[in-house]
């Protein structure tokens, strides 16, 4: 166990920028998201869930994938380089590093993507345990710690330290590095902040949500259920919910014309939109209540009956904050449980 004086962390910060690109939680205004550090970047590491998931760092919302040059009736196609340098993201929860476990699900089967691959090959996770989890999160009902997350590096907040606890080889790695700031510490304040984690955890308004009947083998008796008739009516197909979740994964890969060639690029997409997945035939989803269902069944279906029972869910309550309907994961589990009367 190390430690370090949070008076100093802005050496911490520029000492792991000298070799490695740094991700941390900025606040601009009022909101707080990743971003690239740099000296004059407002650090907030007392947000306990940013606006948007740091998945952005390795599922970028916007990359360019090739670019296609027509040079005197002669294609070309340039693909973009892959990650290759080293990063380091600071601050992430459990549930959002939960979250890169699910996409690895996703990205490093068969077939593999390579350009996720590449980032989380280079990409070093500095998880911090939440100090104060709010009302919204219910991370503990899919069996994630918010006091211990599971990185490469697990930090815990304590008053005037920052305590410093490297859990994998490349944690190791990046700490060896980092050795002339560190200082030996023991872990009595860690276990001492675990306790008040734990507890706050516990009484959290949905620390008791059930998933009782939600799993792969739901899929006719869900699928099939009337309440989706009656749930999805106030959905308005906005996508706030899918582009603040952890675990979204879909995307869409469209081209542009730069005036110097042809780029392709993919970006994030919403199941909750009329024109996602759209091909000649049309929308094998014709209707907002069959795309709200999707969504839902995803998470607490789909997912788990090909994944050996882990859900696309992580509790970390963005949808419960963001949805302008309150239509979040919550109120669908909870419809169920009640018949449909959420």
């Amino acid at each position: 166990m190390k430690k370090i004086a949070k008076s100093n962390l802005s050496a911490l910060f520029a000492k792991i920028n000298e070799t490695k690109d740094l991700y941390v939680p900025v606040k601009n205004g009022e909101q707080v998201n990743f971003a690239a550090y740099s000296e004059e970047a407002e650090v907030d590491l007392t947000a306990l869930k940013t606006v948007k998931s740091p998945k952005d760092a390795f599922f970028p919302q916007s990359e360019n994938l090739y670019t296609c040059f027509n040079e005197q009736g002669k294609i070309s196609i340039t693909p973009e380089e892959l990650q290759d340098k080293d990063f380091v993201v600071f601050g992430m929860k459990a549930c959002d590093i939960k979250g890169i476990e699910v996409l690895d699900k996703v990205f490093l089967s068969e077939p593999v993507d390579s350009f996720y691959a590449a980032r989380r090959q280079h990409g070093i996770i500095v998880g911090l345990a939440c100090d104060k989890p709010e009302e919204s999160c219910f991370c503990t009902v899919f069996g994630i710690n918010p006091a211990e997350p599971t990185a490469d590096v697990a930090v815990y907040d304590d008053e005037d330290f920052l305590y410093w606890n490297a859990l994998t080889e490349k944690g190791n790695a990046l700490t060896e590095t980092l050795c002339d700031l560190l200082e030996d510490a023991d872990n009595t304040a860690v276990e001492n902040k675990k306790k008040e984690i734990t507890a706050i955890a516990e009484k959290l308004p949905y620390a008791n949500l059930s998933l009782e009947g939600w799993n792969g083998d739901a899929l006719t008796e869900k699928f099939d259920s009337p309440i989706w008739e009656e749930l999805y009516k106030p959905c308005l197909a906005c996508g706030t919910c899918t582009f603040s979740c952890p675990t979204c994964q879909c995307y869409d890969i469209k081209d542009y014309n730069t005036g110097n060639g042809i780029k392709r690029y993919r970006c994030w997409d919403s199941c909750m939109y009329s024109d996602f997945t759209m091909m000649a035939h049309g929308n094998n989803r014709t209707s907002q209540m069959q795309r709200f269902r999707q969504r839902f069944m995803h998470k607490l279906v789909y997912f788990p009956a090909n994944n050996d029972g882990m859900y696309s869910c992580v509790g970390c309550g963005r949808c419960v904050d963001k949805c302008p309907q309150n239509l979040n994961i919550v109120k669908v589990i909870k419809a169920f449980e009640k018949g449909g009367k959420a």
